[in-house]
């Protein structure tokens, strides 16, 4: 039913157009064009003014009406890539594809479009039962989701879907995912000669250093985890440094325990700042709510059911990491992210199996067809 030939030659097409994050405009104008061809009503929405580098390219959004069958269905993939993501020449050999060696393969998550635009082919092809299929590729996924955090919901009727984004292998079912929050914390203290009047000087650095020195940071427990990821303050050995930036985050599948740890790692800088007689400006965002699927949730179903039917064998997951499909939760649509077996990623040794192309085409195709047979 797949086209496995078609799907191998896509993928090796859409890798070589760029589209690092804030430069997706070449491959967004490439699928607008080729969903409209399917028959796909096709808009761009304003995610792209949200998008602090590039700006300017959207979300595409396309909706493929229903012929029959029960209430529309997301399938998501995000267009941008990581860097070095710019003049991508993948190499096909023996069943796996990589790049040159010089960029990533952009795998991560290109991979995903090609199985979403084979499903949509075959749907169409097979006069496939569907209730809508309304599929989004997001922009800027890569620099904190902007593209999903800025969707035009109004736009979306789904409440059931998917993001073809995780790393494990065709058959794996994310259904948790931690909330996260960031923290940007600016401790001005006070400047002053280092070698001539270090002791009229508040330090800012030691400042955010005994911050940090009482932070709980790590593993926090099996849910919960913790990070300082950014310091950076002084202008000069012989200036007692004035202020200082420290960036952090906190993580956890539960939102209460992510809330904890980030008002932990606010208390202890306030702390600090007062025993040094020092000031804080702090700034705490919360930047994704958690994915925390039941295994009897109707994407997992519908999920677990179809790999089943190919062959394939499904098992659920979880993940430390964000993804769109976060967002997607956090607007009440019930989103697996679905394993695609990509390797490698962020790294200019990142390759896919052909095998694994195929397989999740294969895969999106079944879960179309299972999604008008399953209870709900």
């Amino acid at each position: 039913m797949v086209n496995a030939e078609r799907v191998v030659q896509e993928f090796m097409e859409l890798v070589q157009v760029d589209s690092e994050s804030g430069a997706e405009r070449q491959l967004a104008d490439l699928l607008k064009e080729r969903l409209a061809a399917m028959g796909l009503e096709v808009i761009e929405d304003n995610a792209g003014d949200h998008v602090e580098v590039g700006r300017g390219t959207g979300n595409v959004i396309a909706t493929l009406p229903g012929n029959g069958g029960k209430g529309p269905m997301l399938l998501s993939a995000h267009m941008d890539t990581v860097k070095p993501g710019k003049g991508v020449r993948p190499r096909r050999e023996n069943g796996v594809i990589t790049s040159a060696g010089d960029t990533v393969l952009g795998s991560d998550d290109k991979a995903g479009i090609v199985a979403i635009l084979e499903c949509l082919r075959v749907v169409k092809e097979k006069n496939i039962a569907h209730g809508g299929i309304q599929v989004v590729f997001t922009v800027a996924e890569e620099i904190g989701l902007v593209g999903a955090k800025n969707l035009d919901y109004n736009c979306i009727q789904a409440k059931i879907g998917f993001v073809l984004d995780s790393g494990g292998p065709p058959g794996e079912i994310i259904i948790q995912a931690p909330t996260q929050y960031s923290l940007t914390a600016t401790i001005k203290g006070k400047a002053a000669h280092a070698g001539i009047a270090p002791e009229q000087g508040i330090n800012a650095i030691v400042v955010a250093s005994h911050a940090i020195a009482g932070m709980k940071v790590g593993r926090i427990d099996e849910e919960t985890t913790s990070n300082i990821g950014v310091i950076a303050g002084g202008v000069a050995t012989n200036i007692v440094p004035e202020q200082t930036t420290i960036k952090g985050e906190a993580r956890s599948i539960n939102p209460a325990k992510a809330k904890d740890q980030i008002d932990h790692m606010v208390d202890e800088i306030n702390k600090a700042a007062e025993k040094f007689g020092a000031t804080a400006v702090i700034k705490v965002e919360k930047e994704y709510d958690p994915i925390n699927l039941a295994p009897e949730a109707l994407p997992v179903r519908i999920a677990m059911q179809a790999a089943e039917n190919i062959g394939v064998k499904p098992f659920l997951g979880q993940t430390g990491g964000g993804s769109d499909a976060n967002i997607f939760n956090g607007q009440g649509i019930a989103c697996a992210n679905l394993g695609i077996g990509m390797s490698k990623v962020h790294t200019t040794e990142e390759f896919i199996t052909e095998e694994n192309l195929v397989a999740n085409a294969q895969l999106m195709v079944e879960i179309i067809k299972v999604a008008q047979a399953i209870k709900e």
